[in-house]
């Protein structure tokens, strides 16, 4: 998501309140405050300003999703019939639950999903019942992570 605000500058104290909350959000405004060595008003003001701006755009819950069973991640290149298609065709793709990401791309694809499911049976039912057979969708290639080896945010 691009901030609202292209000509924003955030500074020192800043990055470092964003550091802060990106290893830990739940981190107290007391604590940043004591750490970043401002006051509580100060950071509760930075941290609307940088909410605001579209810089911090929410905090949430990471769920490890092998805990709950699913274990196969894989990513879909999908082709369409005709780019005109993809409003519909990304309209249905969001009602599949396992879709986490969609992407429209450059290259030989029209969109990049991400989806998580069970194990590869679960993944071949969704492909051959759900996503091949949405209104426009011609043919997908699919690629199965075998591991997630970087998972990071941007550095600040």
């Amino acid at each position: 998501m691009k901030p609202k605000n292209k000509n924003l500058t955030i500074d020192g104290i800043d990055k470092k309140i964003l550091r802060t909350l990106m290893e830990d959000a739940r981190i107290p405004i007391l604590e940043i405050a004591r750490n970043v060595d401002i006051s509580g008003a100060a950071i509760h003001q930075r941290l609307r300003k940088l909410e605001k701006s579209g810089i911090i755009s929410g905090s949430k819950f990471v769920i490890n999703p092998k805990m709950l069973g699913y274990e196969t991640v894989a990513f879909i290149g999908v082709y369409l019939d005709k780019a005109i298609q993809n409003p519909e065709a990304i309209k249905q793709l969001k009602k599949v639950p396992e879709v986490l990401e969609c992407h429209y791309t450059t290259g030989n694809w029209n969109v990049l999903i991400k989806i998580l499911c069970k194990d590869n049976a679960d993944l071949m039912h969704l492909l051959n019942n759900e996503i091949q057979t949405i209104s426009g969708v011609s043919r997908t290639e699919t690629f199965i992570s075998l591991d997630q080896q970087i998972d990071r945010q941007i550095t600040i």
